[in-house]
Parts: C-alpha cells; sequence; structure tokens
C-alpha cells in the first residue's frame, strides 16, 4: 500500500522529516506513507522507560527503518517519580523531537494521530470539562507538528504496516483500561455506538473540525481584543503606579462581548491552560469584584493602575 493509497495530507511539506516512531502500527504506517511520499523522513523513537521492555521497542523501530531504508535514532529519557506521568512523559517526547527536528533541518515533526485518536481527544476533553478550544481536539498543524493522517482510520494506517510485512509492537498499556483513553477507546466509545447504533468516530472528527474554525475564529478575536486593550491603556499614558506593568487594560476588556474576553484571557495567560473556573477568577478581577488571584502553574494575576498583571512563580519573592 502506498501513499497514494490513503488521504494523508503532506502537502507543504519538504524533506527531511522527523517521524515520531514508538513502534506502533500506527507510527509504522506513517514511516511508510512519509517514505512512499519522497519525504526522506527519519524515525526518531524516544524510550520513556516505563516498561521494562521497553529497549526492545527501539529495536522494532530500527528493524522497520532499515526495511525501508530511512535513517533511525532512538533517545532514552528519565522520568522522576509523581504525578501526572502522561503529561510529564508527553513533554520529554516533544522536547526530544523538536532537538531532532532542529538538529537534521527537518521541516517538521509527524505523528501519527489518526481520526480514532481525535474522537477518543474529544470524549477526554469532554469529561475534562473543557471548552470549545478543547472539544476542538488535535490540530491538523500547529508550529512545526503535523498531524497528516487525522483523517485516516486506524485501521487503514495499520494496514499499510502490516501489508509490508513490517514489525511493530503491541504496547500492552494501550490495552489497559486504568488509562483513561484506553477506557474511553475499548470501553466509552463502544458502548455509545451500541447505544447510538453508528459509527461515532467520524461524527466526533466532523465536531471536532466545527469546533476547530470557531475556537480559531475566537482566537483571532481574542487577540485583536488583546492588542487594543493594551494600546488603549498605553495612550492614555504611563503606568505611574507601575510604569513595568504592560498587561491589557481592563477598560476594553470589559467594555468587549464577555465570550471574547474569555478567549483573550485565556490567550494572554497562557501555559497551562487555565480551567474555566480559574477564567472566571480572572474575569472578577476585569469587573473589579476582586483584586487579585492564583493559578495553577504558581501564577498570580492581580490589578494594577487599570492594567491586569501576571506573576509567574519564579517572579515572586
Amino acid at each position: 500500500m502506498s501513499a497514494e493509497c490513503l488521504p494523508a495530507d503532506f502537502e507543504g511539506l519538504r524533506a527531511p522529516v522527523v517521524v515520531a516512531c514508538s513502534g506502533g502500527a500506527d507510527s509504522i504506517g506513517l514511516l511508510v506513507l512519509a517514505s512512499d511520499a519522497g519525504l526522506a523522513p527519519v524515525a526518531v523513537h524516544v524510550d520513556h522507560g516505563l516498561r521494562p521492555d521497553s529497549a526492545d521497542d527501539a529495536r522494532v523501530v530500527a528493524t522497520a527503518a532499515d526495511a525501508l531504508g530511512v535513517p533511525w535514532q532512538s533517545v532514552r529519557v528519565e522520568l522522576a517519580p509523581g504525578g501526572n506521568l502522561e503529561a510529564r512523559a508527553r513533554t520529554e517526547r516533544y522536547r526530544v523531537l523538536q532537538d531532532a527536528r532542529e538538529q537534521l533541518g527537518a521541516s517538521a515533526i509527524l505523528v501519527a494521530h489518526t481520526a480514532d485518536d481525535q474522537a477518543e481527544t474529544v470524549v477526554l476533553n469532554l469529561l475534562r470539562g473543557s471548552a470549545s478550544a478543547g472539544l476542538a481536539g488535535m490540530a491538523d498543524r500547529r508550529g512545526f507538528i503535523a498531524r497528516p493522517v487525522l483523517r485516516v482510520r486506524r485501521a487503514a494506517l495499520r494496514t499499510v504496516a502490516s501489508t509490508r510485512g513490517l514489525p511493530v509492537v503491541d504496547d500492552p498499556t494501550n490495552a489497559d483500561t486504568r488509562w483513561r483513553r484506553a477506557w474511553i477507546r475499548h470501553e466509552v466509545l463502544p458502548m455509545l455506538e451500541h447505544g447510538a447504533q453508528r459509527d461515532l468516530v467520524p461524527v466526533l472528527a466532523r465536531q471536532a473540525d466545527v469546533f476547530r474554525s470557531e475556537s480559531d475564529f475566537l482566537d483571532e478575536l481574542g487577540d485583536e481584543l488583546l492588542a487594543h486593550a493594551v494600546a488603549d491603556v498605553t495612550a492614555k499614558g504611563p503606568n505611574v503606579e507601575n510604569p513595568s506593568v504592560g498587561g491589557p487594560g481592563v477598560h476594553a476588556l470589559r467594555a468587549a462581548p464577555v465570550v471574547v474576553t474569555r478567549r483573550a484571557l485565556r490567550r494572554w495567560l497562557g501555559g497551562p491552560p487555565p480551567s474555566a473556573d480559574e477564567v472566571e477568577r480572572v474575569l472578577a478581577i476585569v469587573r473589579g469584584d476582586r483584586v487579585a488571584c492564583e493559578l495553577a502553574g504558581g501564577r498570580r494575576v492581580s490589578r494594577v493602575g487599570g492594567r491586569l498583571q501576571l506573576e509567574r512563580a519564579r517572579q515572586l519573592p
């Protein structure tokens, strides 16, 4: 099976590219498609050391890459004990992939998220109480990250690897329903599909596309409001109470529709993404109902001289 057989979106990409390759059937399938498309892929495997046999995955990646005639590398990372293991592993994985992209001069990092992954992400974010940005799921492109098979079904992508006779890793954690994504994949979505009597993956993926376009539009409005809020208060003269404060002015934020103000505040706060409750607390500062609040990530928002001020943990005494 070649790249032409699946609706993979390689438009705008140039050789070489980095392919995030766990050794699973999805990532090996993407490696095949990228190679067939002439993108000179480099398979990069990240070993988190979370399983005793995790080093075996690198050997599977090496075997598949050698069979395709593409270069590969494996990088071991060490994760300190503690909570939020999945998120920390993901952060380290993308750090390694970005380092590889820079070293190779690659145009993008390709990840093998499929339409099924998109549907699972929408349900996962719904359970987390995410707003429209979360229900938009994953973007096709975000910076150097590209998801060229986001509209391809998982079964079709996995057929690519099996058709070529390439080895793949069968990660047991993908079937362990103690992990929330695996629980959604193996229990929640099948139950919903049984009740709905239809395949929900296309439905959820299509809804994600709708939310994505609406969320992107709100991002644009939020950015415009932020620029106006900063310019508006700057035009009134320097902040005599605290000249170093350069945040948005609360007057312009109050005057805008609240849905746009919420999005502007999310954009201004940055990461980690604020919860809906945290955005409402900052909104209360804008309205003048409170003077300051603490947010996740060691952040503190206050109002100084008609502007919002954001302090991060390393800035605080």
